[in-house]
């Protein structure tokens, strides 16, 4: 999976699935453990402390194997943990505790791919070309709700589908093959109606110039006017001399959008 586009959720699922099948197994194999030590009496420990070192090696051998030591698996629980390593699996399976796991598991791995395609979603910033508004690295949530029930506003910052204008200008400039699947991340500027030109570094938007005090600098090329049609936007970066936006591609079909950006979760600082 493109590491722009990771689910913590996914792996929190991920996470509980290895948590839900190793503890059966130390349960189950702390079960099979029998501990047993040997223990002796006063009188007998005295004995054996007036005995040479020799007799105390002797005595030993002797005695009896130990059945078991404190962490230590018998003889047949070893053999039949290696004739038949996936038994604790089973034995898992079909006990109660094990249909539990299973069931908490497979719910809450439904209910975050629930939350993640139709809520909110992670997303991670992989350039500058939105600096400085957001680092490389800066991972954010993204709403997924409000695009279907309100429209967009100017200075909303969005996540979306590149749209064919911007695949036709990679091929065409750098001799893409394939069109790019990766999402990106750019604020609107303008919406439907509205006329916009770049000139003299700074933005106007229906004959008002912007006041934009989270971009890196003012703008070095000329742009428009022109006006935004129905159903797109007009996207560009914060970091405006360094973003491959709607100023070189054209503009953004609303339909591409997949949401909001809302809050930066990572880092916390």
């Amino acid at each position: 999976m493109d590491p722009r586009i990771q689910s913590n959720k996914c792996v929190v699922s991920c996470l509980f699935l290895l948590w839900c099948i190793t503890t059966p197994t130390e349960a189950f194999a702390l079960q099979q453990r029998q501990p047993r030590l040997q223990t002796y009496t006063i009188q007998q420990s005295h004995q054996l402390l007036k005995q040479p070192t020799t007799a105390l090696f002797q005595a030993s051998k002797d005695d009896p194997p130990s059945e078991g030591l404190i962490g230590e698996a018998s003889g047949d629980d070893k053999n039949q943990l290696f004739s038949n390593p996936f038994a604790w699996l089973k034995e898992w399976y079909d006990s109660d505790e094990g249909q539990g796991d299973i069931k908490t598991y497979f719910v809450s791995l439904f209910i975050a791919l629930a939350v993640r395609f139709t809520i909110i979603e992670p997303r991670f910033i992989p350039s500058l070309s939105m600096f400085p508004t957001f680092e490389v690295g800066d991972q954010l949530a993204v709403e997924k709700v409000t695009k279907r029930i309100k429209p967009f506003y100017r200075n909303e910052v969005v996540v979306f589908k590149p749209p064919q204008a911007f695949n036709d200008f990679l091929a065409r400039e750098y001799g893409a093959t394939q069109e790019t699947r990766e999402a990106l991340i750019k604020r609107i500027v303008a919406v439907e109606g509205d006329t916009v030109e770049t000139k003299g570094g700074k933005l106007f938007v229906n004959g008002e110039v912007q006041d934009e005090p989270y971009t890196a600098e003012d703008a070095d090329y000329q742009f428009g006017p022109v006006t935004v049609p129905a159903g797109s936007v007009l996207v560009l970066g914060d970091n405006r001399n360094h973003s491959l936006d709607g100023h070189i591609w054209g503009f953004l079909p609303e339909k591409n959008v997949i949401g909001r950006a809302v809050f930066i979760y990572w880092p916390p600082w």
